[in-house]
């Protein structure tokens, strides 16, 4: 399956995104804690790749917790801070200036050395659709400075926010790359919603949205579900009755994958991730 999104109002945003990288100190980089690969834009990756960075897994609540952990251990490195949080109900402003200040430690310690005194830091914040830059943002500012919804492509331009004395932020839009590497990125980015469900193949997505529960969580779907099964088509039709998606004595199928994909995508099967540090090998 293939799997491709990008709109034209990301072209100009990377555009955009080079030049105002000239004016900002470090970068945030927000993930979804449940696809940490899959939710890296290498575009990103290599624009800002000299800066300092803050990596924030957002969506903690929805991830699995001892997935989550073990991409906290792999991601960190010594010019980059890992921070895994609920947006909306952690202490997310003094965790992630904390975790600016953090990062910023060796540059300002250089700008000390310099005779440049110390001034607001101005961070880029980037990443995926859907991920959650906009709420972060409001989150620091603790008011709502950036629109926000549950779809990717909402932010469709760049804008700064002065969210904290001590921090400055760029909001940018979600920028996808033109051409996935591995399939299996689109697939994840699809079950994670960050791609627009207009350009999904829902029945095959469905399939392989099932068999990944049923070998990892498969607790998910009996419990959600009363399906003790291992057939994909025997389960979409137990689906059906079960929610009484018939029209005309016809079982309403599509119906049974949106309802399946939608309560992945959400979390309402539970905290699971759809990436794990050990297949990296």
């Amino acid at each position: 399956m293939s799997i491709q999104w990008f709109p034209g109002h990301m072209t100009r945003a990377k555009r955009e995104m080079q030049e105002r990288l000239k004016m900002v100190d470090m970068v945030i980089e927000c993930r979804d804690a449940r696809i940490p690969m899959a939710s890296i834009n290498p575009l990103i990756f290599e624009l800002a790749k000299d800066k300092p960075k803050l990596i924030v897994l957002s969506k903690l609540d929805m991830s699995d917790p001892k997935a989550t952990a073990d991409w906290m251990k792999q991601l960190s490195s010594e010019n980059t801070v890992v921070l895994a949080l609920d947006l909306l109900n952690d202490d997310t402003r003094k965790k992630v200036v904390d975790g600016c200040l953090l990062v910023m430690k060796p540059k300002f310690e250089r700008w000390k050395a310099r005779g440049i005194g110390a001034r607001k830091i101005k961070a880029m914040v980037v990443g995926i659709p859907n991920v959650g830059k906009s709420t972060l943002i409001n989150q620091l500012a603790k008011k709502k400075v950036m629109t926000t919804a549950d779809r990717p492509g909402v932010t469709m331009s760049l804008k700064w926010a002065n969210v904290h004395p001590q921090l400055d932020l760029l909001d940018t839009p979600g920028v996808l790359w033109p051409k996935f590497d591995e399939p299996q990125t689109g697939i994840h980015l699809a079950l994670a919603g960050s791609i627009s469900e207009k350009v999904l193949p829902i029945d095959e997505l469905a399939y392989i949205a099932f068999d990944f529960v049923l070998k990892h969580y498969p607790h998910s779907i009996k419990n959600r579900y009363e399906y003790n099964g291992s057939d994909p088509k025997e389960f979409f039709e137990h689906i059906c009755k079960l929610r009484l998606y018939i029209k005309k004595d016809e079982l309403q199928i599509e119906q049974a994958y949106n309802t399946f994909l939608r309560e992945l995508k959400q979390g309402t099967l539970g905290p699971m991730s759809f990436e794990y540090v050990q297949d990296l090998a």
